[in-house]
């Protein structure tokens, strides 16, 4: 460590960026807010000594700074994990003062919990990919309000005919016995249902076109039980799978990995971590179900598990850690990064 080198924390604001500058020995040189530019951040660092490292908490458009940081000033700038910066926060007078004096302070003695920070196109597809999810889940809860009324009316439907399928929806555009209010709000429902199906069908034909040339998406795709929602997914969550030292990396990355419970003598687990992006686990435990259902080889550890006793949410788990350890051994290889949709 150069003794004139100094060390910046920098605690994000849309409007604004409290920007705090330490030495090499931790003394405050400068602690001020300034506007939300690049310039305005540089000139608070400019003659104090060269920048040793620069650390700015991981939210919503940190990133897209940080990389302009890097771009047009060339700061080694670190993305901090704000479940991480957050545990540390033990001063009970919280401010953006205090924030950025320990974002410095964690940059300048090497302990900031990094987050990778991702290229451009990679935060855009994110961006779609968040989007879909976005109206999957919006159509999931309208379809939940629909089901309120028809069981608020008491309305039973035909047994043999299955839920959401042509049939049903013809018999529910129909239904009687809910009344006129009843009648106008299932019909809200129901519109409102056929708008979400094709705002999704936008948003997957969007994700295609941006993905159609992506060596990963593609690859990924020739893998068994593999859709292109869980490539999509695994593209914009993942990037790329050779920032991963190792397979166990990646699947603990994800939220995979059992969550060591062990104490004394007593060896044991307590599920999986709480950790990774909760889209990005729920396809991956999708996956392990199709899996297990579709391919010989985990069909056949399913059933080593399921004789252990095992339940079917857990055999699933253990298959999709299992496989992702396994993909990035296939997948470790292919560098290339995608592009931003036009």
């Amino acid at each position: 460590m150069e003794q004139n080198q100094v060390y910046v924390g920098l605690d994000y604001h849309e409007h604004s960026v409290q920007v705090c500058v330490v030495n090499a020995g931790g003394v405050v040189l400068r602690n001020r807010s300034v506007g939300n530019s690049v310039c305005d951040v540089r000139r608070v660092a400019d003659g104090l000594g060269p920048v040793g490292g620069v650390t700015i908490e991981a939210c919503c458009g940190s990133a897209d700074f940080a990389e302009n940081l890097r771009r047009e000033v060339s700061w080694p700038v670190v993305l901090a994990h704000p479940g991480f910066v957050n545990r540390m926060k033990s001063n009970p007078d919280k401010s953006d003062y205090t924030d950025a004096r320990m974002l410095a302070e964690l940059g300048r003695a090497g302990f900031v919990p990094p987050v990778w920070l991702a290229p451009a196109p990679i935060r855009e597809l994110r961006s779609l990919v968040g989007y879909r999810q976005q109206l999957v889940n919006e159509k999931r809860a309208s379809k939940v309000r629909l089901l309120s009324v028809l069981r608020e009316h008491r309305v039973q439907h035909p047994s043999p005919i299955r839920r959401w399928t042509r049939a049903w929806m013809t018999w529910v555009k129909t239904v009687e016995g809910v009344g006129a209010h009843g009648r106008w709000i299932i019909d809200r429902h129901l519109a409102h249902l056929e708008r979400l199906g094709d705002d999704i069908k936008l948003a997957e034909a969007r994700l295609t076109e941006a993905t159609r040339e992506d060596p990963v998406v593609n690859k990924l795709l020739e893998q068994p039980g593999i859709g292109v929602v869980t490539a999509w997914m695994l593209r914009a969550q993942i990037g790329w799978f050779d920032r991963f030292k190792s397979g166990k990396q990646l699947a603990r990355y994800c939220g995979l990995s059992p969550r060591n419970a062990s104490s004394g003598r007593r060896q044991g687990d307590a599920g999986m971590i709480r950790a990774g992006d909760p889209y990005l686990k729920a396809v991956l435990v999708e996956a392990g179900h199709r899996l297990a259902r579709l391919d010989e080889h985990w069909k056949s550890l399913a059933s080593k598990l399921r004789k252990k006793g095992k339940p079917g949410s857990v055999v699933a788990v253990a298959i999709a850690n299992r496989w992702i350890r396994w993909l990035y051994h296939q997948m470790k290889e292919i560098t290339a990064p995608v592009t931003a949709a036009g």
